[in-house]
This record gives C-alpha cells, sequence and structure tokens, in this order.
C-alpha cells in the first residue's frame, strides 16, 4: 500500500492564502476602511497640488498686471518766474518778464510712490533725470541721466506733495498752463553707498548698477565748506505748485 502525504509546512501556507482570502472576503469592513483611507490621501495630494498650482497663477498674473500692462503717465508743465527769495510774491502779474521759461515732467504713482521723468529742458538750464519719492521709506532718489549717478535724500515732506495731491496737480496741468515761480535748493554730497538694496525695491531698481551717493542740505552741514573744488549740476524740476532748481555738488 502506498501512502501520500503532504508537506505540512507548504499546507500551512496554502492555508494561511486561503484564510487570508477567506477573511478578506468574508470582513468587508476592514476592506472598505484600507480603501477609504487611500481615497483621503489622494484627495488630500490632490487640493494640495490645486492649491500651489492656484498660488503660482495668482502671482504670476500680479506679477504680468504689473511689469507688462501699459502704465499711466500724466504730462505736465509750468511756467515759471525767477525770483532773488523763496517768497512768493503778492502779485504775479506785475513781476513776470515779457518771456517765461519753462519746465516739463511726466509722472507715473503707483503703490504710494511718485516716478517723475524729467526731461532735456527746451528753455531752462539743467541735467535730464529720473526723481523717484518713496513715500513708505521717505527717501528721495535722483537719477542724473547726464552723469549716471545717483543721489538720495530724506523726503522732504513739507515740499513734494503726496502721491494723491501730486495726481491732481498733473490733471490740472494737462489741461491748461500753469504760471508759477522758481525756488534754490542746494545740495552736497556726503558718502558714498556701497548697498542700493537697503533702500527699498524702487530705488534699488532706479540705482542698481550706478554709482550712488547720500545728501544733505548745505544749510545743515557744519564747518568749513570749501566751495571753489566742487562740482556743480542742476535738476529743475517740480512736485509741487512752485519749480524747484536744485543744485547738487560733490567734492
Amino acid at each position: 500500500m502506498v501512502k501520500i502525504a503532504f508537506n505540512s509546512v507548504l499546507a500551512h501556507k496554502a492555508l494561511g492564502k486561503e484564510g487570508e482570502v477567506l477573511v478578506a472576503e468574508k470582513d468587508p469592513e476592514t476592506a472598505s476602511v484600507y480603501s477609504s483611507e487611500n481615497s483621503t490621501g489622494r484627495c488630500l495630494l490632490t487640493l494640495l497640488g490645486l492649491a500651489f498650482i492656484l498660488t503660482g497663477l495668482i502671482v504670476g498674473g500680479a506679477c504680468v498686471y504689473r511689469y507688462f500692462t501699459p502704465k499711466k503717465l500724466y504730462h505736465g508743465s509750468m511756467h515759471f518766474t525767477e525770483l532773488d527769495s523763496d517768497v512768493v510774491p503778492v502779485d504775479m502779474e506785475t513781476r513776470e518778464p515779457y518771456y517765461l521759461p519753462r519746465i516739463q515732467e511726466e509722472v507715473e504713482i503707483q503703490d504710494n510712490v511718485a516716478i517723475i521723468n524729467v526731461p532735456v529742458p527746451q528753455f531752462a538750464d539743467g541735467d535730464p533725470a529720473y526723481i523717484l519719492h518713496d513715500f513708505k521709506r521717505k527717501l528721495t532718489a535722483y537719477l542724473d541721466l547726464s552723469l549716471g549717478m545717483c543721489f538720495v535724500i530724506p523726503l522732504n515732506s513739507s515740499v513734494v506733495m503726496r502721491t494723491e495731491d501730486l495726481l491732481d496737480l498733473f490733471q490740472q496741468l494737462m489741461s491748461g498752463t500753469y504760471r508759477t515761480y522758481l525756488v534754490h535748493e542746494d545740495l552736497v554730497v556726503t558718502e558714498r553707498i556701497d548697498n542700493v538694496s537697503d533702500l527699498g525695491y524702487y530705488i534699488s531698481h532706479l540705482c542698481r548698477g550706478k554709482e550712488t551717493y547720500r545728501m544733505q542740505h548745505r544749510s545743515e552741514i557744519i564747518g568749513i565748506q570749501k566751495r571753489s573744488v566742487e562740482e556743480c549740476f542742476t535738476i529743475c524740476h517740480f512736485e509741487n505748485k512752485f519749480v524747484t532748481k536744485t543744485k547738487i555738488c560733490r567734492t
């Protein structure tokens, strides 16, 4: 008589597999729990991916709108009378000469910043320049286009109009001629600025790659000043209802 025997280990494994199959078939609740956990994980990953995509679209759209949409520029010009003092005359009509010099500008206003383009003056002395007033940083930067240099000074809020008032002024200038007077401003270069990134986004963008210096009003400097060895230049501009002739001197 021949006996046929099965390996107990193999039989145990086979039984184990069958048992797992039977358990899975007999316990549908366990299978549904595993399936729901996997579905929840996939949903979370999908939502996270969509959130990143939407964030990228919003940021990218803002950048495209900021840098590639046409900028609104306002053009204005002023006829001015030169005075020996900074006092406004009582009767401008009696003091005006037959011919009045004129200064022109274009202004762009955004993010509480005023960027003024001063072209080459046709009827007055002065260098072409970009003037940037950053009201958040409380700084003013002059980029002299003839020299290719930047000069930075604290914003004089008593002279420079706020952005909304400056916008109103240029809207008035676009619809008619404005007659005003000239005041003088005397500034002196004090030190070089090596890192323009500390001056904020707008000024650092304007002055990046150019020699940049700090300035101070001459009246605020204490001590003997050697004017004979100074190199001076002027920029005629307006950010108020009068024209300012800014003289910048450096040794």
